[in-house]
């Protein structure tokens, strides 16, 4: 097998290729499938796709990528939204990294990521270059900058260096389908994620509390839910676009062609 090819067998000349998603948000989720999806456990979604919700950081998304592979997907993807690191770049933009910029840099699978680029719709608006990792969520403008500077990165998640860092280790292909969900300039204030589950969902006793403390502000959600909604569409539109395997069986036939 070449490197960087889909492990796929070929019983009675029908493709068996499965694609593991993981996804941190019940949100990022809801893009992939209208199903009520359980959190922290392996979900079929049809014969190309396997889901995994997995809840936001490194750990949480090192062991849905773990989940997968032992269910025997034959490529991973990180699927959600990211936070913008250039003012470039606005909710809603679609973030398709060449590598991923963690502990030590993290290749992607061009010839993937590539063919996924080229069966979107022409007016989604995509970048590429470096997604940056981040142990932690970037609560100001000052820290985004800070870490673009040092990294090089148009964008950052939480989850996406684990990912990566598992599909290397255990040699199977792996891209980020990543939309951007804050400008540079806005980011969710500290004390929000003490009203947040792991998986996204908010408390809203736990909510009311700080907007009645004045810790968190109305317009802030509302800016927030915006951000959200047009990240939500962009994910969607691939998914439409390219199915929920992300079309890594014709890149499979491409490669051993």
């Amino acid at each position: 097998m070449g490197a960087g090819t889909l492990p796929c067998t070929d019983q009675d000349r029908s493709w068996m290729c499965v694609t593991g998603l993981v996804t941190a948000l019940r949100a990022e989720a809801g893009c992939v499938s209208s199903r009520r999806i359980p959190f922290n456990e392996m979900v079929q979604i049809d014969d190309q796709a396997i889901l995994w919700l997995s809840g936001m950081g490194a750990q949480a998304a090192r062991t849905g990528a773990e989940g997968l592979l032992q269910q025997g997907v034959t490529g991973l993807v990180s699927f959600g939204v990211a936070g913008a690191l250039s003012s470039h770049l606005k909710p809603g933009d679609l973030v398709l990294p060449e590598a991923i910029h963690s502990t030590e840099q993290l290749s992607v699978n061009m010839s993937w990521r590539n063919r996924l680029q080229q069966l979107l719709p022409v007016d989604i608006v995509v970048f590429g270059g470096l997604l940056a990792d981040s142990p932690v969520p970037l609560t100001s403008e000052k820290a985004k900058m800070e870490l673009a500077h040092a990294t090089g990165a148009c964008a950052v998640d939480m989850e996406s260096g684990a990912i990566a860092a598992i599909a290397a280790k255990a040699g199977v292909p792996f891209i980020a389908v990543r939309a951007i969900v804050d400008p540079i300039q806005f980011s969710p204030p500290q004390a929000l994620f003490g009203a947040v589950y792991p998986d996204g969902s908010v408390d809203p006793l736990r909510l009311m509390t700080l907007l009645l403390k004045r810790s968190v502000h109305l317009r802030t959600l509302m800016q927030m839910g915006v951000g959200m909604r047009a990240a939500r569409k962009t994910l969607s539109r691939v998914i439409q676009s390219a199915g929920v395997g992300l079309d890594s069986q014709e890149i499979d036939r491409l490669a051993v062609a």
